[in-house]
């Protein structure tokens, strides 16, 4: 009888991380609850896998019971976990797709102080890859035009925030004001 861990299961996907070139995480989601509940505990797993894998020339690490594949750009490395059943090739489909939808947005900058400028945008992407754990896309052309987010177009940025929160102001003062 099958143990009911190798079922098949939509839920490919346990986590996603992007971390610097000194281990420190820039973004994380991790769609399983269950997996590393705590900060605490998830900051030593992204640890472990980064000392395992900062130095290696691999792609694939295995470590904690944990498919994980990896890929370092300049001062960054990101990393898509699945479970040590999980298909790497899967996992690697959405790793490329991630690194090929940001090398898009980024203007093939990919490098911490840019990423970290375009967090918005780095959101957008990984939610359109991935939902809950669930592979939605793997094609970085069908995830750039889902977020709808051209290399000629210009990130959000700090004049637009401050406008918007200018704008809300502006609406909260005549509110209170009627």
């Amino acid at each position: 009888m099958d143990s009911p861990n190798l079922e098949p299961s939509l839920y490919t996907v346990k986590a996603v991380f992007i971390l610097d070139n000194d281990g420190n995480r820039l973004l994380s989601k991790y769609y399983d609850p269950e997996l590393y509940p705590s900060m605490k505990e998830q900051k030593n797993f992204e640890n472990n896998v980064f000392s395992k894998t900062h130095k290696a020339d691999n792609e694939i690490a295995f470590l904690e019971g944990m498919t994980i594949v990896y890929k370092s750009s300049i001062d960054l490395f990101f990393y898509v976990v699945g479970s040590a059943q999980e298909n790497e090739l899967m996992l690697m489909s959405v790793l490329n797709c991630l690194f090929d939808s940001l090398t898009h947005i980024l203007r093939k900058n990919v490098e911490r102080r840019c990423l970290l400028d375009n967090m918005e945008g780095v959101f957008l992407i990984v939610d359109e890859i991935i939902d809950g754990g669930v592979i939605l896309e793997s094609d970085p052309q069908q995830v750039l035009q889902k977020v709808n987010y051209r290399a000629d177009e210009n990130p959000l940025t700090e004049q637009s925030v401050t406008q918007v929160l200018q704008s809300a102001k502006e609406q909260i003062k005549w509110s209170i004001l009627k």
